[in-house]
């Protein structure tokens, strides 16, 4: 658990606190996600399914023990705090199981404190297949997912062909239904090695364990909103993999913005208060697309080195550049944050100089849009750099704001000014503890 000091310095607002990933992902929306879930009363997540994931260390039983999600929301490490998995989400009850138990194994208690939306999509094993099967197919244009079955089933979900969790109760509608989907499948991409009538007797069994943790989404949430609850939506992935605003097709099958909030929770603009946006001192990204500010060169292998930038759920390498403003000013337009937190700043400690990128031109000219469409323009852009001067010191034992080195304030103030949004948060080391309170003006 967090500890209180910090708790104390970030208690919760009302209406609803929510976090979102400002960059590709990967920010370390964790960390801040666990602080905040401390005075939490709801926990809920809105979109996306288990291609998401991050390790929090939490103390269980005096033990510090380290616990990897996926699927489940995080805030489960607080043990007074329910976990809410919305309608937007797209649920592979295995996985689902298989996260819990090994929660508990390490010694989370999660009973009574997890719930799941009737109204979210199901994630099969035949989508897992077909997500590796549209990869072979792209070959060359292959966008890198992380074949968890997530774009199938978000495919499933807008050709009105899905099955959500409600239908599961019903055995035999679920059975037509599930026969029909996966023949569907066979007619697309061939007959490939499924067993459609085990997989039918496998679900009717997890059904019965499912049902004591399904409720119905929107009256769940609505009913806590009356009730003054404490709610914190912890969003996944990032606005640049978001379906309509990412460098598309380079990005995820969910919204996973602002907007995705809403439509993945079901409530009204006006019950969102906070809106943080989670950027990392610099950037990375997994997978295709282009990216504008990545440095294939000795400081693009010290950011991946030294940050750690390989993914917890797929074990892939990140892809790593300097931090860019022009996708964090684009990304604040779309999302409209309210706050920022600067994540892994301590990996940039030993460096001497620290660009950012603060501007695109294409044939020598600015760019008229805040951030391309055009993927082929993307490509071709001349990023204007501004220099600044390094710390070239260890910042990770700091916990006030003002005992900073003068370049390392210099530079979250160079973000703030840029942006125009205040940071609230700086993570200055990879422990819980490691975390400055920034006083907002």
């Amino acid at each position: 658990m967090a500890s209180n000091t910090l708790t104390n310095q970030m208690k919760l607002p009302r209406p609803a606190t929510v976090v979102l990933g400002s960059q590709w992902g990967d920010e370390g929306k964790g960390k801040l996600v666990d602080i905040l879930a401390a005075s939490a009363d709801i926990c809920a997540r809105c979109a996306g399914g288990n291609n998401a994931g991050h390790t929090i260390v939490a103390t269980v039983d005096g033990v510090r023990t380290k616990f990897d999600f996926h699927l489940l929301p995080s805030g489960l490490v607080n043990p007074k705090c329910t976990a809410f998995i919305g309608s937007g989400v797209v649920v592979h009850v295995p996985a689902f199981f298989e996260e819990l138990e090994n929660l508990t194994k390490k010694g989370l208690n999660c009973d009574g404190r997890l719930l799941l939306s009737d109204r979210a999509h199901l994630v099969f094993d035949f989508h897992q297949i077909v997500d590796g099967l549209k990869e072979v197919e792209l070959g060359g244009s292959s966008i890198g997912t992380t074949k968890k079955g997530i774009g199938p089933t978000y495919s499933s979900k807008a050709s009105r062909s899905g099955l959500r969790v409600h239908h599961l109760f019903d055995e035999d509608l679920f059975a037509e239904k599930f026969r029909k989907l996966v023949e569907g499948r066979f007619k697309r991409y061939g007959h490939f090695e499924y067993d459609t009538e085990g997989e039918i007797l496998r679900y009717k069994e997890l059904a019965k364990r499912l049902k004591p943790y399904v409720v119905d989404g929107p009256t769940f949430l609505h009913k806590a909103m009356q009730e003054n609850k404490r709610i914190l939506v912890e969003g996944a992935n990032a606005l640049m993999l978001d379906l309509d605003f990412g460098t598309y097709p380079y990005v995820t099958s969910s919204p996973t913005g602002i907007g995705g909030v809403l439509t993945g929770l079901g409530v009204p603009p006006k019950s969102i208060g906070e809106v943080i946006g989670v950027v990392k001192a610099y950037t990375t990204r997994v997978g295709g697309g282009p990216f504008a500010s990545e440095q294939l060169n000795e400081i693009g292998v010290h950011l991946q080195e030294v940050g750690a930038e390989f993914g917890v759920t797929t074990g892939r390498r990140r892809r790593c550049g300097w931090l860019d403003l022009v996708v964090l000013k684009y990304s604040h337009l779309i999302n409209g944050y309210t706050a920022l937190n600067l994540t892994k700043l301590d990996v940039l400690d030993t460096l001497p100089t620290i660009k950012v990128a603060t501007a695109y031109h294409v044939d020598g000219k600015p760019l008229d849009a805040f951030f391309p469409a055009d993927l082929e323009v993307l490509e071709k852009v001349d990023v204007q750099y501004v220099e600044l001067p390094g710390w070239q010191t260890s910042i990770e034992k700091i916990t006030k704001y003002e005992d900073l080195p003068e370049n390392c304030k210099k530079y979250v103030e160079f973000i703030e000014n840029y942006l125009g949004v205040p940071v609230g948060w700086i993570g200055t080391g990879p422990a819980r503890e490691s975390m400055i309170v920034k006083e907002r003006k």
